[in-house]
């Protein structure tokens, strides 16, 4: 019995031997010596045995994630941040015990990759062997001060590593599906230390009163400060955003921040526009615009893929992008703690780009540029590209960008988001003004409520609290916020229209005393 016994298990072994794949390795790995210990990541059904003169070799086990975790599991759509039900929590991906391990010189890793099937980047499986790699390199990887020593991760796969983790520029060389990096350890430290998804908060939830703020303690003692950091806005194509960058420059300044204040622009800036936003606290810098390949000719997101510029100012290491559509009342400099991808939940699974701390680096917007043509974007705009690229972001409170919309349009949502737009002290860091601009419209009322499918972004508060902000700017500043005489033909159209579908608020009945009707 045991000869048999024996007789099959070589028997077996010699089949497995047989589905083993051999690969050629990558030539890089001739430059790295010998004498290392090599942790092996996933790499089952490979043979490693030409590994084993490089050094010791090193199995890392850990147990494959359930099929049955979905993405928006761990992205959800909505999540309790202000804990007023039983609070947030993740679900559990599982990790290798690493404490069961040595010392690592190097990682060889296999990732695995659904591309180019729908979804592919949302693959909790692939999350997971990044994350497993992303740990071990914190919790097992030699540290060293010299390249010699530097921590080593080759992964093996058609998809590129997840850029959220293992950036842009950490590549040091790729041959085929071989990919070598050598990672910025401060940097990946501070990635595995953030939730798993954004089914929890990355930033510790504000105090119930009003005078309380984010407690960023923990973060902050883990976390580099440097001076290279900015604010940045961009505008491109027509005049149409300069009163709201204004208004925007003028609400950062209020707040005390003492980071630089970039505005991103193009030609179609006037001269004596560009002049207003430089008096209203705005350092220029002139970029050339980027046109969306995918959009049609004369569209609003014809050249929105402008925003990839943000990327190449890299005499910053971070930057805080803000759209121009929105006001900041309270000091979020405490967001220059956070990496690349932290933003605010929109939709089902994605970020919204309104605020967003990113990183620059040409390696990264060249990145982009490569696929632009490549990736499907869900709105036609940046948004929906850039969620395509980092499909693994970093979630803040919705009040540090609250969006000025009512979907659930029942009272109780009403009175909720009405009474944080109006507090004063404010409730909100800041608010992103969907819909209509209050620029656009008379100052008497949110003239999204003349509008049927504007309806949903309507708030006379919010409306309110941003023409207070615009009435203490100087008066030199309030004139780049004049209404064109097209303008006020619409705004009189839209009136007219709402009294025809007879909208019960009756704001179309409004007596309109804003001034600039008249000039």
């Amino acid at each position: 019995m045991k000869a048999v016994l024996e007789e099959r298990l070589v028997v077996n072994e010699a089949k497995a031997e047989k589905k083993m794949v051999k690969r050629e390795k990558p030539s890089f790995l001739n430059e790295m010596g010998r004498g290392m210990k090599i942790g092996m990541v996933n790499m089952e059904g490979e043979d490693i045995s030409e590994w084993k003169i490089h050094g010791q070799i090193i199995k890392v086990k850990f147990e494959k994630v359930s099929k049955l975790l979905e993405w928006k599991e761990l992205f959800p759509e909505w999540i309790d941040e202000e804990e007023e039900m039983d609070g947030t929590e993740c679900p559990e991906i599982p990790m290798p015990d690493f404490n069961s391990y040595s010392y690592m010189d190097m990682l060889v890793v296999k990732l695995p990759c659904k591309y180019p099937e729908e979804g592919w980047g949302r693959d909790v499986y692939r999350l997971q062997v990044n994350l497993v790699a992303a740990n071990l390199a914190v919790k097992r990887g030699k540290r060293g001060w010299n390249n010699g020593n530097k921590m080593k991760i080759v992964f093996l796969s058609k998809c590129r590593p997840m850029v959220e983790m293992f950036r842009c520029d950490e590549l040091k060389k790729r041959e085929g599906n071989w990919w070598y990096y050598e990672p910025n350890m401060d940097k990946l430290t501070q990635k595995v230390s953030l939730p798993v998804g954004s089914c929890t908060l990355a930033l510790p939830l504000w105090g119930k009163e009003i005078n309380e703020v984010y407690d960023i303690s923990n973060i902050e003692s883990s976390t580099k400060i440097s001076r290279r950091e900015a604010y940045a806005t961009v505008l491109h194509s027509s005049e149409t955003y300069v009163c709201g960058a204004i208004t925007l420059a003028q609400s950062l300044l209020r707040t005390g921040t003492k980071r630089d204040i970039i505005l991103l622009l193009d030609r179609s800036i006037s001269k004596p526009k560009r002049a207003a936003l430089i008096k209203a606290g705005w350092k220029l810098r002139f970029m050339k615009r980027i046109r969306n390949p995918k959009a049609e000719k004369n569209t609003y997101n014809e050249y929105n893929y402008s925003k990839f510029r943000l990327w190449q100012l890299t005499d910053y290491e971070k930057i805080i992008f803000i759209d121009a559509d929105i006001i900041v009342q309270r000091n979020i400099d405490l967001l220059f703690h956070f990496p690349q991808m932290t933003a605010t939940g929109n939709d089902a699974s994605i970020f919204n780009s309104g605020i967003m701390v990113i990183e620059p680096s040409n390696c990264t917007f060249n990145m982009f540029m490569q696929r632009t043509k490549e990736i499907i974007s869900y709105n036609g705009g940046d948004q929906g590209f850039l969620n395509e690229v980092f499909v693994w972001w970093h979630r803040l409170p919705r009040r540090v960008n609250f969006l000025k919309n009512f979907w659930s349009n029942n009272s109780n949502e009403v009175s909720v988001k009405n009474q944080l737009f109006g507090a004063d002290p404010p409730k909100v860091y800041a608010i992103h003004y969907l819909g209509l601009k209050p620029w656009v419209c008379y100052r008497d009322y949110d003239c999204n409520w003349d509008i049927g499918d504007q309806r949903v972004y309507a708030s006379d508060v919010a409306h309110r609290t941003w023409w207070k902000l615009h009435d203490s700017m100087d008066e030199s500043l309030q004139k780049c916020c004049m209404l064109t005489k097209q303008r006020k033909i619409e705004l009189e159209w839209d009136r007219k229209l709402a009294g025809k579908m007879g909208f019960k608020d009756e704001h179309w009945r409004i007596n309109v005393t804003d001034p600039r009707k008249f000039t």
